[in-house]
């Protein structure tokens, strides 16, 4: 089984170059109890595209449970 979720991957920070520290967020859970890993990609793929990842980078992903 899979969990698909959702965090940013930086954060502001005005001393680094472009203002933005590399960080990985707070995970946002999206779908919980999914069966299979395509399934688990095809969600991402789906919430990816549908969801402008913004300056901070925010990306759907996946991990097992």
């Amino acid at each position: 089984m899979f969990k698909v979720f959702a965090r940013t991957w930086y954060r502001e920070n005005s001393e680094w170059p472009d203002g933005l520290e590399p960080f990985a967020g707070k995970k946002y859970i999206i779908h919980k109890g999914v069966q299979t890993e395509h399934e688990a990609q095809v969600l991402c793929r789906e919430w990816n595209s549908r969801n402008k990842p913004g300056k901070l980078s925010k990306k759907a992903e996946y991990t097992r449970i």
